[in-house]
C-alpha cells in the first residue's frame, strides 16, 4: 500500500530519462504523477526544479516529491533549503525505507548517473510503501522543524 496518492517530479537535464521511467513506475503503482519538468535535455539548472517540487510538497499539493539530477546531490541540498523539506538522497532501498520510518522523509532525490532504472524503480517502490514509524523519531523531527523556525527568524539578523 502506497503512503502517497498525489507526487510532484521533477529533474535537471541529465534526470530526464529516469524520469520517465519512474513515472511509469508511479503510474503502475496508482499514483499521480504532477510532472514539473523538464521536458527535454537541454542545459537547465537543478535549484528551479527543486523548488518547483518542494513547493508543490509544503503547499500539500503533493503530498510527496520526487528529485532527479546527475547524482542527487545538488537536487537533495536545494530542496532542503525549503521549509518544510525533508529531502532524503537515496541510492538503495535500505536507506529509501529508512528515510521515510525514521524521518518520514517526504522528497526523495536519487542520481541517474549513480544508479539504473531497475534499481531507482525499486527505490521509488520501496520509499513509497514504508510509513513513518512515529514514536521517538517524531519528536526528532519536533527538534528539526524548531531548527527551520529559528534559523529562518534569525536568517535577516546579521
Amino acid at each position: 500500500m502506497v503512503v502517497a496518492k498525489v507526487v510532484a517530479i521533477g529533474s535537471d537535464h541529465a534526470g530526464v530519462e529516469l524520469k520517465r521511467e519512474i513515472m511509469a513506475c508511479l503510474q503502475q503503482m496508482g499514483v499521480q504523477a504532477v510532472d514539473l519538468g523538464p521536458e527535454g535535455t537541454a542545459s537547465v539548472d537543478y535549484p528551479d526544479y527543486a523548488r518547483k517540487v518542494s513547493e508543490l510538497v509544503a503547499s500539500g499539493q503533493a503530498e510527496m516529491g520526487i528529485l532527479i539530477c546527475g547524482t542527487g546531490i545538488g537536487m537533495s541540498i536545494a530542496a532542503n533549503k525549503c521549509h518544510g523539506i525533508r529531502a532524503a538522497l537515496c541510492s538503495e532501498p535500505v536507506s529509501a525505507r529508512l528515510s521515510r520510518q525514521h524521518n518520514n522523509a517526504n522528497v526523495l532525490a536519487m542520481g541517474s548517473r549513480m544508479i539504473g532504472p531497475v534499481m531507482a524503480a525499486e527505490i521509488v517502490r520501496t520509499w513509497l510503501e514504508t510509513p513513518f514509524d512515529g514514536g521517538r523519531h517524531a519528536a526528532r523531527l519536533s527538534k528539526i522543524t524548531f531548527m527551520e523556525e529559528v534559523f529562518s527568524k534569525n536568517a535577516g539578523q546579521k
